[in-house]
């Protein structure tokens, strides 16, 4: 990298994201990341998950939020005029809609092996994916987005979508009938985060109310009543459930910072589009991001992934993600409301992720460092998707509060 990348404690007067040689820097970042990611595509379909070098590993499951998110991220590539996109984006919709779909049942398997499901429950989580892969292939032209976007709001609304509450229910068998009470977090934060793009790329307000509802919950409501942290884990009367432990990665104890760092961004995005009122979204935004900076960076570099619900570090494993999201919120701060400290929080995220996450060897980023700052794969074989880094490294590269790409592409440095 440049100098002024390096000097991550160094702060003047213009923003980074503003340097010409920081954002041809993350224009080179961003195609380094889409060459190296579409190796992931598998000619009898589906998608590969890739070793750190790059190549093919033997597994053959493919989930829903993978398929999603390489469609989402190529998206977000084509709109923006990155070359040779569109070969993941065709593959991808073409697996969704005859492979992941359930047309018996409706819906959509959260895992399949080939063209075989192999994990047939239906997840809100990974149906908000659905939407978010719709909405951003609409924006980027694609021929079959309207039907994908009309198909996933439909099962939303039938089985997800909770009018009463504003929210999101989150678990079901493949023939629909639930079989858990838990209510989470992390499905409405990407539900916010997918009903955002798609009212960017349709239009219909419907999606922006919706998101907003979410929000006012997580936020005015749930982490404005606990230290700005936001419960994970509720039941279905929504109610948080502070001893709940699942899954280790999905549904931790405790608290996710890096949620915070998504929730907070989100919540800058749905404050823009909404005409930017005079209320408390930006400063509660704001107030998210940085008691999750405070808590969560360690002395060595990155975030802890899980904190107690006072804030201490409780798993104190350092993954990539949390960085990337780091990284969004600080710009989202930066281009809103920007402050000294934010500058020097979104100098210091980049130095880490240079230094500690991103392969400058084969691209990408190692999703997992151990305590010398070595890559280390105890959560995470090989690398596992783009979804986190690459909106990383395209959000700052626009002056707009959201991803959508559209029309922007003129005004960046020239692409190498």
């Amino acid at each position: 990298m440049s100098q002024s990348h390096e000097t991550a404690q160094d702060c003047t007067p213009t923003p980074l994201m503003n340097d010409p040689d920081h954002q041809s820097w993350l224009i080179a970042q961003a195609k380094a990341q889409f060459d190296f990611f579409r190796d992931s595509l598998r000619p009898d379909g589906g998608f590969y998950v890739l070793e750190t070098d790059g190549s093919p590993l033997d597994n053959t499951v493919q989930e829903l939020h993978t398929t999603t998110r390489l469609i989402h991220s190529y998206a977000l590539g084509e709109t923006a005029g990155f070359e040779k996109c569109d070969e993941i984006i065709d593959h991808g919709m073409r697996y969704l809609w005859n492979a992941h779909r359930d047309i018996d049942c409706g819906g959509y398997f959260w895992a399949i092996d080939g063209a075989v499901p192999h994990d047939t429950v239906k997840l809100a989580y990974g149906h908000v994916f659905v939407l978010l892969a719709g909405a951003s292939a609409k924006t980027a032209g694609h021929p079959d987005a309207d039907r994908l976007i009309q198909d996933a709001t439909d099962v939303i609304d039938r089985h997800f979508w909770q009018d009463d509450v504003g929210l999101l229910s989150d678990e079901y068998s493949r023939d629909w009938t639930p079989f858990s009470t838990y209510r989470g977090f992390n499905a409405n934060m990407h539900g916010t985060e997918a009903m955002l793009a798609a009212f960017e790329a349709t239009g219909t307000e419907t999606y922006l109310h919706r998101a907003g509802r979410m929000l006012d919950f997580f936020v005015n409501r749930i982490a404005s009543a606990r230290g700005w942290r936001v419960s994970e884990h509720y039941d279905d009367t929504w109610t948080p459930d502070p001893d709940y432990a699942g899954n280790p990665m999905f549904r931790p104890w405790g608290t996710t910072p890096g949620h915070s760092f998504e929730l907070g961004r989100l919540m800058i995005q749905f404050w823009d589009l909404s005409g930017r009122p005079d209320d408390d979204s930006l400063a509660n935004a704001r107030r998210l991001i940085e008691t999750a900076l405070d808590d969560a960076w360690l002395d060595a570099g990155g975030f802890a992934y899980t904190l107690d619900y006072t804030g201490n570090a409780h798993i104190s494993d350092r993954y990539w993600w949390p960085v990337t999201e780091a990284i969004g919120a600080c710009a989202a701060l930066i281009k809103a409301d920007g402050r000294p400290e934010d500058e020097l929080w979104y100098r210091k995220l980049w130095h880490c992720a240079s230094n500690m996450f991103i392969d400058h060897e084969h691209n990408g980023w190692f999703p997992e460092i151990d305590a010398d700052n070595r890559p280390v794969a105890n959560q995470f074989i090989g690398k596992p998707d783009i979804y986190h880094s690459i909106q990383a490294t395209l959000f700052p590269l626009v002056p707009n509060l959201s991803m959508n790409l559209s029309g922007l592409k003129e005004n960046w440095p020239p692409m190498p």
